[in-house]
């Protein structure tokens, strides 16, 4: 498992539970993932040492969980090494490291999306903002670990947040605003058969009420009891198979994780983004309900062999994952603070911590190392129990100045 997040921890925690996975190495992993997998320390873009480590380890299969390893190249130098890798190549994780990209591919593919306008010059940018109107919608070409977008009915904050993105990257994209609730629903694909998972949602925003500027993700749920009937088939059907075949057909096949966030507009079904890896923090509420073997589908995807793979088995509860960020995350998020009650939080019934930013100092104390810094995941019959189990563990947690939503599912829990 190449990464060091919470997606990286929620993975290992699914595989370290499937009976058909014998071993699990993290590389270089966080201190949640060291009680479950052996920990190597390695720089996770640096591919000829991922690739040297997994010869050496002589393991069946790599996992590259964030994005910038994959936009690196790592999944490639793994299988230069003829070592199965679960991840695309650098050349298809352009779906993700490119919105431009994206936006082209989906054009080809005839993919519903947001109208946009990708700009390279301030008075594109101005042009387009006053086509769409408010609210602004801005997004930074590149990778931006979830925090990238600006929605704003501010025109001068937009502006700015163009501006910048021209500075640092030459290239801005401007898109009208979507409204409808969002959806976050991944798929494993070989580069030619797609199998979905469980829907979720996410929780962007800082504040509750959706307040406050966008994050990597405050907190999630899984499944949907509110989706309509159908979505997951009509999503499959209308965006993943054909952003799947179009990859296909430029001769850069996917073959890994492709998630779609979503939008369900008035006017129907919209894609905002895809991602070229698994999400943070969906997948700690999707994986838990995984009842098939998470490592024998990922081999498959890795290997071109997943039309051997049935449809995915999964339990019938839900779950709800709250997370608890560092103080001024996420603009300028404050570290080291000392972390207590993870222990107690995880013995509460169906609720497991999953590290997101911490580290251990050289004392021993287990600290905040990023801005999000853990998140409580809890498993129930539904979203309302999932969501009180989640909120009971989160109230065992301390670190000072801590920010978390209060809101997370409320309106599922309460549907």
């Amino acid at each position: 498992m190449i990464g060091t997040g919470g997606r990286e921890h929620a993975l290992v925690l699914a595989l370290a539970r499937d009976e058909l996975v014998d071993q699990v190495h993290a590389a270089p992993g966080n201190p949640g993932i060291a009680a479950l997998a052996e920990r190597h320390e390695v720089d996770p873009v640096d591919g000829a040492a991922v690739a040297a480590l997994a010869a050496r380890l002589d393991v069946d299969l790599v996992v590259v969980g964030p994005e910038a390893p994959l936009v690196a190249g790592v999944a490639d130098a793994v299988r230069d090494k003829a070592i199965a890798c679960f991840g695309p190549t650098a050349e298809a994780a352009r779906i993700e490291g490119s919105k431009a990209f994206a936006k082209e591919v989906m054009a080809a593919a005839g993919v519903p999306t947001a109208l946009a306008h990708v700009c390279t010059t301030r008075d594109a940018v101005v042009a387009a903002l006053d086509a769409f109107g408010a609210p602004y919608v801005v997004k930074d070409d590149g990778l931006t670990a979830g925090k990238g977008v600006v929605v704003s009915d501010d025109r001068a904050e937009a502006l700015r947040h163009a501006t910048g993105c021209l500075t640092a990257d030459g290239v801005v994209v401007v898109e009208e605003h979507l409204d409808g609730p969002e959806v976050s629903l991944f798929a494993v694909t070989d580069g030619e058969t797609v199998l979905p998972l469980v829907p979720a949602q996410d929780f962007k925003r800082l504040g509750d009420g959706d307040t406050g500027p966008n994050t990597g993700g405050m907190g999630a749920y899984a499944p949907l009891p509110w989706a309509p009937a159908g979505l997951v088939d009509d999503v499959v059907a209308r965006v993943l198979q054909p952003t799947v075949d179009e990859l296909s057909r430029r001769g850069t096949p996917f073959a890994g994780l492709l998630y779609a966030g979503l939008a369900l507009t008035s006017r129907g079904l919209r894609v905002v983004e895809f991602n070229a890896r698994f999400g943070d923090p969906e997948t700690q509420v999707v994986l838990p309900l995984l009842d098939s073997s998470l490592g024998t589908v990922l081999r498959a995807a890795a290997t071109g062999r997943l039309h051997e793979v049935g449809p995915l088995r999964w339990s019938s509860g839900a779950a709800v994952s709250v997370v608890l960020a560092a103080p001024g995350y996420p603009r300028a998020a404050r570290l080291g603070g000392l972390l207590h009650g993870l222990s107690a939080a995880g013995r509460c019934p169906g609720v497991h911590v999953v590290h997101a930013g911490t580290t251990v100092r050289a004392d021993g104390a287990l600290v905040s190392a990023g801005g999000r810094v853990v998140a409580v995941t809890a498993v129930g019959a539904d979203v309302a129990e999932a969501r009180q189990r989640a909120y009971a563990g989160v109230e065992l947690i301390t670190l000072d100045g801590a920010q978390h939503r209060t809101d997370v599912a409320t309106w599922a829990a309460a549907g």
